[in-house]
Formats: structure tokens, C-alpha cells, sequence
């Protein structure tokens, strides 16, 4: 069986690029823009984000500049069949986990940046409706945490390809991520040393938005463990096909997440989607869901995007980091200035990743 990693051609990406290079707005011009499509929208624009939202948390975006799924020889951890398995190719399984328990902890510790916190405050404020999220880092979610309830952000907040802080076994049992990141470093001392040191020298591994990291040629996964589901053992069953409650290549979206994605778009009056390529077709087939109900549909992306050749898609070509927060005062008025607004527009972290786009790590220990 083969999957292959969505990625964007260069038949799309060299027409764009020139159209970027030809075509410039400031940023007054496209808060403008924006602030006037959110307005027309009267409260009912859904939203959809991807990965370029996240990297000024520090989290690289895999197919921006210097994303993973632009470089042709990139392998990807996993893909679903191989990695639940139970065969003679557990080597991948635990190659995936290997790397996933080195990943996660950037991810775990990233922090919502200004544009997410100005997208929670559209939430907030009811210009833009229920928000569909790419991206697994939860970041959208942390944005809002002190300010809603847990039943709001799980009403609002729909994350379309799951996320990092849980684990789910082949039985159904779900994990916090938490716990069990302590169960692998447990069953693992050499590997949970070797993080620790990570951590205290700051030689954050290169970490993509699914919290895969590559390791250097020769590293030794055959010896990883992977310990048992916890559920599963006080059921008395032994199980140790877990992985991280994400949707990986070769998996398929939940029936429920596909329908209730699908009546996001149709509920809205309108579609604003912001940092993605839409190089998978989860989310491409929801914009394209919009326009062939002939909803408007604003796409905020620096670069090239799948949708580039679909008519009556409004582009507006320039960072989100560059223009949301403006939007969110423009949009709301003298309400910016009041209830959490103000908070929600003077938080957020801006940590870029690293530019060099060597993935060098200190050698791995020799267990």
C-alpha cells in the first residue's frame, strides 16, 4: 500500500509565487479587507485554520517556507497501516513513538500566539461562528481556557484531524498524553535522559506540527518500548497498539468529525480561512463544500494554496501576524475596549522557529 504525503505541485506553486511577487498590500489594505468581509458576514463566518497559524508559537508549518513536505526525500513517521500493525513491522511503530515522545514536549509547552487569541476574540464577540481547526497543537483551545467553559470550547472549537494531548489504543481507551509521555520515559530511561538533557541545553529538536521530529541516520528504534494500554491491563487483555489521537496519512476522519465539519460550512453564511495550504483534502473539500453553495470565502495566506485556481475565492496574500489583531478593533469598535477584548489583544507569544533548517540533534544514546 502507498499514501503519499500531500504536498502542493509545482504547477501551483510557481504561478502563485509570481503572483505573490507581482501582487503587494499593505497591511491597512488587507485589514480593510478583512474587517469588511467579517462585517458583511453579520456574525455567521466560519473558520478554518492550518499550520501557518501556529508558527509564531514556534511550531513550523510543513509546507511553508522550509516546510517538511516541500523536500521530495522527506519520510513521514507513519502512516496509519503501518503503524497499527501488529506485524513484523513494529520497528515503525516504535520508530513513531520514538519520535513522537521526543516531539511532543515543544508542542506540549508552545504557547497561543497574537493571532490566535485575535481569532478567539472574532469567537468570542460573535463575528465569526464555529472555528475548524487543522492543526493538533491545541493552541486555539488554550486560547480560550480561562475565559470558557470546556463545553463551549468543545462546541466552537472543532479540531478536524485531532490532537496530540490524548492517546488512543486499538481497544478504544483514550489516554492522557501526559500520563502516558511518563509511561515511555519509565519504560525507556536512556531515551527519558537524553530529553531531559534536550530540555535543560535548549537543543529543541526540530519539531513539526504533528510533534514528529527526525532523528539522525542509525538511530536503534527496534529497542524502544512502547508500554501497555492501562485500561486494557486492569481488563486483563495486554495491548500495546496505542497511538496519539491524531489522524494520521492513510487514516480516515471520524464519520462524526466529517459531519459535523461539513454542517459548520453549511450552517454559516460565510467561510474565512486562514494560514493553510489545504493541501489535504479534509479541509480543501470544505472550501470547496462553501463555494459550491456560493457562500463568499476569504483565504489569508502569505503563499500558495490549493485553492488558488477555485473562482470566487477573495485572496488576500500577507502574514495573519501582520494584520489580525488590527482587524479584531476595526471589526468591534469601542467593544475592543471592553469585557476580555483588551486581554485577548495584548496576549500571545511571537517565538519564531529556528531558521537553520539543519535537523542536527546530539547523538543519540547508545542503549
Amino acid at each position: 500500500m502507498r499514501v503519499s504525503v500531500p504536498s502542493l505541485p509545482d504547477a501551483l506553486l510557481r504561478p502563485a509565487a509570481d503572483a505573490v511577487a507581482n501582487t503587494s498590500i499593505t497591511a491597512a489594505e488587507a485589514t480593510t479587507r478583512i474587517a469588511d468581509f467579517l462585517t458583511r458576514g453579520k456574525g455567521s463566518t466560519a473558520v478554518i485554520t492550518g499550520a501557518g497559524v501556529s508558527v509564531d508559537s514556534g511550531i513550523r508549518a510543513y509546507r511553508g517556507k522550509g516546510g517538511r513536505y516541500l523536500n521530495p526525500n522527506y519520510k513521514c513517521v507513519a502512516i496509519y497501516h503501518e503503524l497499527m500493525e501488529d506485524t513484523a513491522r513494529g520497528v515503525a511503530f516504535r520508530c513513531a513513538w520514538l519520535r513522537s515522545f521526543l516531539g511532543y514536549p515543544p508542542v506540549r509547552d508552545a504557547q497561543p500566539n497574537p493571532t490566535h487569541y485575535a481569532l478567539a476574540a472574532l469567537q468570542h464577540g460573535h463575528v465569526t461562528s464555529d472555528l475548524i481547526t487543522q492543526n493538533v497543537d491545541g493552541l486555539h483551545a488554550k486560547a480560550v481556557e480561562r475565559f470558557w467553559p470546556k463545553s463551549r470550547i468543545e462546541e466552537q472549537i472543532l479540531e478536524l484531524h485531532g490532537t496530540l494531548h490524548s492517546v488512543r489504543c486499538s481497544h478504544g481507551h483514550v489516554i492522557s498524553r501526559e500520563a502516558f509521555q511518563e509511561k515511555l520515559g519509565m519504560a525507556n530511561p536512556g531515551w527519558k535522559e537524553y530529553l531531559k538533557n534536550l530540555e535543560q541545553t535548549g537543543d529543541q529538536p526540530r519539531t513539526n506540527p504533528d510533534g514528529d521530529v527526525v532523528l539522525p541516520e542509525g538511530t536503534r528504534y527496534d529497542e524502544f518500548v512502547v508500554p501497555e494500554c492501562p485500561k486494557c491491563l486492569r481488563d486483563k487483555q495486554h495491548n500495546t497498539m496505542l497511538k496519539p489521537e491524531v489522524v494520521f496519512f492513510g487514516e480516515s476522519i471520524s464519520q462524526g468529525v466529517k459531519e459535523r465539519s461539513f454542517e459548520v460550512i453549511s450552517d454559516s453564511k460565510q467561510l474565512l480561512v486562514v494560514g493553510t495550504t489545504l493541501a489535504t483534502f479534509s479541509a480543501f473539500r470544505l472550501v470547496k463544500q462553501a463555494v459550491e453553495q456560493r457562500k463568499p470565502v476569504l483565504l489569508l495566506n502569505e503563499g500558495a494554496s490549493r485553492a488558488d485556481n477555485l473562482l470566487g475565492i477573495e485572496h488576500v496574500r500577507i502574514l495573519t501576524s501582520a494584520v489580525m489583531r488590527d482587524v479584531v478593533r476595526k471589526v468591534l469598535g469601542v467593544t475592543a475596549e471592553s469585557d476580555i477584548f483588551p486581554e485577548l489583544l495584548n496576549s500571545g507569544i511571537v517565538k519564531l522557529p529556528p531558521e537553520d533548517p539543519d535537523d542536527g540533534l546530539p547523538t543519540p544514546p547508545r542503549l
